[in-house]
């Protein structure tokens, strides 16, 4: 007889976790409260700007093991593209000075050697300075590890880990920013080209995976809201969702992969971050002069990276708080400024859509990282899922496709114990 997991959640880690139990030939009973897969990396169509936007930028590296085995397995690898080499572009708005970081195509970090493939005005000797954040502790603070200041912090560590841990980097975890360092610049160009879901997030991320689950015969059930767990012996027995009441037969297995706030209040007790980041984004309908990279670092200005796409300019903005209630065409009038001096183009302010997400990431310090739970429950058929729980990493698309992949492991070995 066929093994059910019921899956509650249907984003990058209630999706992974799907596809890795229906590879393994389980049914998968996939349930998600609102009416589309996907989560905070999905795409939907823009009437300000008539174009189909992702709600966030989200960039990958060849590095990212989990996320391109992920896309691999739901066949859309090659919609994840990027150069050949990693390199990335720089400028810095305050000076208009520009560089381009190489990292090259190895799996050793050489290019910390060639004074031209570094970050400008640097020495070997501040890339030495960053190795005790290699290893550093989960308790500490970035701050604590190395000193964040000098021209290779602002040019380099800064936005790196701004984007990383969606929060100051000083008071962000070390051992998050350690892990993030040892994955990326530490494991050499090999690991560190950037990868962009060019013809969109649901495109590439999510929509081959519902088809493919349910060409395996995956139920998938939209605008089905998980109200509550029925708890007895040890295990979950029951789902209620409102009205429907489904039973959870004694092998089989419960993944819930929904955000910390309904996670916590439908398991009374979990430990869950509690203190979040916004992220801003900004979509711009601009066509890009051809000779535009995909991905440029800014520095010293509002926006921290510019995306080139057909047909539009999109920026990211970590650690957003300062600006979620700032007047809409104002803060987009003042990204257009960054975008102008940093593109090179001109021109009034083009057709635009401003995307604020108030609780984007748990709040990556040594304390709120504290609070994230582990897969495994009080339940032994319920794990848990989601880019907020234990990853090791922050919260990231690859971290999130980590969690998915753990709990379905999980839920394997309970069926073979």
């Amino acid at each position: 007889m066929q093994k059910i997991v019921h899956i509650i959640g249907a984003g990058i880690s209630g999706l992974s976790a799907a596809i890795r139990l229906a590879n393994a030939n389980y049914r998968v009973n996939l349930h998600e409260a609102t009416q589309q897969a996907g989560g905070r990396c999905r795409s939907y169509f823009d009437a300000a700007t008539n174009l189909t936007i992702d709600n966030g930028n989200h960039l990958l590296l060849s590095g990212n093991r989990h996320a391109v085995a992920y896309a691999r397995s739901i066949g859309t690898e090659a919609g994840l593209v990027g150069p050949k080499r990693a390199q990335f572009p720089f400028v810095d708005l305050t000076t208009g000075q520009r560089w381009q970081l190489d990292l090259g195509e190895r799996r050793l970090p050489l290019w910390v050697f060639d004074e031209a493939r570094r970050v400008p005005d640097t020495g070997l000797r501040d890339y030495l300075a960053l190795m005790p954040l290699i290893w550093a502790a989960q308790s500490k603070r970035v701050a604590d590890a190395i000193p964040c200041e000098g021209t290779l912090y602002q040019r380099l560590v800064q936005p790196l880990l701004l984007a990383a841990l969606n929060v100051d980097p000083p008071e962000g975890s070390a051992g998050l920013a350690g892990a993030v360092v040892r994955e990326t610049l530490l494991a050499g160009g090999q690991a560190c080209r950037p990868l962009i879901a060019r013809d969109g997030l649901s495109a590439v991320l999510v929509e081959p995976a519902i088809k493919l689950l349910r060409d395996k015969g995956a139920s998938i059930q939209f605008g089905h809201e998980l109200r509550e767990f029925s708890l007895s012996a040890g295990r979950v027995g029951e789902l209620k969702f409102g009205t429907d009441t489904v039973t959870v037969a004694p092998d089989d297995a419960v993944i819930m992969a929904v955000p910390p706030r309904p996670a916590a209040s439908l398991l009374p007790g979990l430990k869950t971050p509690t203190k979040f980041r916004a992220i801003v984004n900004a979509h711009f309908r601009f066509d890009p002069p051809k000779d535009m990279p995909p991905l440029i670092g800014l520095v010293g200005g509002l926006v921290e990276w510019l995306f080139a796409f057909p047909q539009r300019l999109s920026v990211t903005i970590s650690n957003g708080d300062r600006l979620v209630d700032m007047p809409r065409e104002e803060l987009a009038q003042a990204i257009w400024r960054d975008i102008c001096k940093a593109g090179g183009v001109q021109g009034e302010l083009p057709p635009w859509q401003i995307v604020r997400e108030r609780r984007a990431t748990f709040e990556a310090t040594p304390e709120q990282n504290a609070l994230r739970p582990g897969a495994v429950t009080d339940w032994k058929n319920l794990f848990l899922a989601g880019d907020w729980t234990d990853t090791g990493l922050p919260a990231t698309i690859e971290g999130s496709v980590r969690s998915g992949n753990r709990a379905a492991d999980l839920a394997l070995a309970m069926r073979q114990a």
